[in-house]
């Protein structure tokens, strides 16, 4: 390699990134061994930002568009007294593009479940998930608090603080609304703006804003969940006695094909009833049986007189009746 072609490998005329798949958030353009010459062309497209960097300071951002890099700390050219340095400048400068377009389907959830005092059912477990969607909105910002001068930066890398950053918001929401789990669940898309206007500040401090937050499902554990069932189901049916003797009828058939025709059906019923019957009593919810009455009149012996009703002494002389 002659000398003219090693020094004109020095100079960038060119600087621009082509995003090539979805996870890189930022990339620190390759200069090693190469100085960005007065006058280099600096393309960034639309949801790009760039951040010119020299002697480890940002000092400029990029927005979309064709710039020209003119500033007087690029050196014109490479100085032949840095030959024993192999043509690197003291004098370095860097750029570094970032991914402003949303980032859409981050998914959240609870890896424990969230212990929260509620006012019906005291103490619970609750469980959720989600997903949201963020953007990288001051790449100066995302560049001195995040991402730095690694070569490049990707969602992965952001998705565990961001997760656990939603979740911990979600908590204290849970723990200063006081709402009910009912209420929570039958309310979601209220309960998940609140906590995104919580959240969105602290993503603010890192140069991200957060877009979109969605809560898909918020339930308990599966034993209270079951509790939950029951208690929903005692509230539909409502009358104890009622539900039992409706039971009793849909029993009815199947008693009969089990147990010989009208004979094993008479029987069932028969069964039913009492089984009815017994129930409602235990629960206060059925009257006892009227008294039977005899549809033949009584006469008093002594007197003659007649009866309206059983007794054990006649009304008329007082006589003790049979």
């Amino acid at each position: 390699m002659s000398l003219i072609d090693f020094v004109k490998k020095q100079f960038i005329d060119i600087i621009q990134w082509t995003e090539d798949g979805d996870e890189v958030l930022a990339w620190r353009f390759p200069t090693a061994d190469k100085e960005i010459q007065q006058g280099a062309q600096l393309i960034v497209r639309e949801t790009q930002a760039a951040v010119f960097v020299h002697e480890g300071v940002a000092a400029d951002v990029f927005g979309p568009g064709r710039h020209a890099i003119r500033t007087q700390n690029v050196p014109l050219l490479t100085d032949l007294r840095h030959w024993g340095k192999l043509f690197e400048s003291p004098s370095k400068s860097e750029v570094y593009f970032f991914s402003t377009r949303l980032r859409l389907n981050q998914t959240w959830g609870t890896a424990h479940p969230i212990t929260i005092r509620d006012a019906e059912f005291g103490a619970v477990q609750v469980r959720a998930y989600g997903i949201y969607s963020y953007r990288i909105a001051v790449p100066r910002v995302f560049f001195q608090r995040v991402s730095g001068t690694r070569e490049s930066y990707l969602v992965g890398d952001l998705e565990g603080q961001l997760r656990g950053t939603l979740v911990t918001t979600l908590s204290d929401h849970f723990a200063e609304s006081r709402v009910p789990f009912l209420d929570m669940a039958a309310n979601q898309v209220e309960l998940a703006a609140a906590v995104q206007a919580k959240a969105r500040p602290l993503l603010a401090d890192l140069g991200l804003s957060l877009e979109s937050f969605q809560i898909q499902n918020i339930s308990l554990p599966d034993e209270l969940g079951k509790r939950l069932e029951e208690r929903i189901g005692m509230g539909i049916v409502g009358s104890l006695g009622t539900y039992t003797q409706f039971q009793v009828a849909r029993s009815i058939p199947t008693a009969a094909a089990e147990s010989g025709g009208a004979a094993g059906a008479g029987v069932g019923v028969g069964a039913g009833i009492a089984m009815g019957q017994a129930m409602a009593q235990a629960t206060g919810q059925i009257a006892a049986p009227p008294i039977a009455r005899s549809s033949t009149p009584l006469t008093c012996a002594r007197c003659q007189a007649r009866l309206e009703r059983p007794s054990k002494f006649c009304p008329e002389c007082g006589a003790t009746l049979a």
